[in-house]
């Protein structure tokens, strides 16, 4: 077994951290706990990262009461450069939306072939004719709200265009371990979400936090480190790229008599 690991078990162990899980989850806390152990393991190279760093990543899925098993997209524990980042999930973001109590609907899709019947590029609206489809070939992805109140909002990328935004937002995108280039179809998905919510979406604590965390690291002192983003997209804070911020609650007390 990993030294690692074995250190990540050790951490876990810890009446402080199991506290901090209890705290967040409740009930659930141990069955969450145990999943965090079946992530690492199923990932050699989670087994080589930081267990602290794992620790810290699985606490921000634990605060936005998200599971962590990667079939699910919730929530994910990313490897990088020896620590864990935590990243969101589509499926956490409409999760997270759903608990606002706000939205009649809200999902994300592939577009295929044929499907688009009209694109208004100036107010966003579209029309679809799913009768139309031509191929298999997927053309781009879509994200749609509609809130109880009735305003409506979609989210349109074509397929070049999320493959710019990719390798935009991360440095890794070629990397074959990387999850733009193991699981292209679900980062697609999740990437017209996050872009619909975060421009459009009503904005919740829990929905600004996951933001925010989405596709960092955290630190011992609670602020964000993104470590899989190019310097200069920090730096000029965009909708998708936030700003360095902190949120300590997140990690508090985890180290405590450590």
């Amino acid at each position: 077994m990993s030294v690692n690991v074995e250190k990540l078990k050790d951490l876990l162990g810890n009446v402080n951290i199991k506290s901090r899980f209890q705290d967040m989850l409740g009930t659930k806390s141990a069955g969450f706990m145990s999943s965090i152990i079946s992530v690492v393991n199923s990932s050699q190279d989670l087994t080589a990262c930081d267990p602290m760093s794992v620790v810290a990543a699985a606490a921000v899925a634990a605060s936005l009461d998200l599971p962590i098993n990667p079939s699910l997209s919730f929530a994910h524990i990313v490897p990088y450069s020896g620590r864990a980042q935590f990243q969101m999930g589509w499926r956490g973001f409409v999760q997270l939306g759903i608990r606002t109590d706000k939205y009649k609907t809200i999902n994300a899709s592939r577009v295929f072939e044929g499907e688009i019947k009209s694109y208004n590029h100036i107010t966003g609206e579209m029309e679809f004719n799913l009768s139309g489809k031509k191929s298999s070939k997927i053309v781009g992805y879509v994200a749609y709200f509609k809130l109880l109140n009735g305003f409506e909002k979609y989210y349109y990328m074509t397929l070049e265009e999320v493959k710019a935004h990719g390798k935009k937002y991360s440095k890794i995108f070629d990397n074959p371990k990387g999850r733009w280039q193991l699981d292209f179809d679900l980062m697609g998905l999740k990437t017209v979400i996050k872009m619909l919510l975060s421009k459009y979406g009503i904005l919740s604590i829990d929905m600004q936090k996951a933001i925010t965390h989405d596709q960092g690291v955290m630190k011992k002192d609670g602020s964000v480190e993104y470590i899989d983003v190019p310097l200069d997209q920090i730096e000029h804070k965009t909708d998708d790229a936030p700003a360095q911020s902190d949120d300590s609650d997140v990690l508090k007390d985890l180290t405590a008599g450590k």
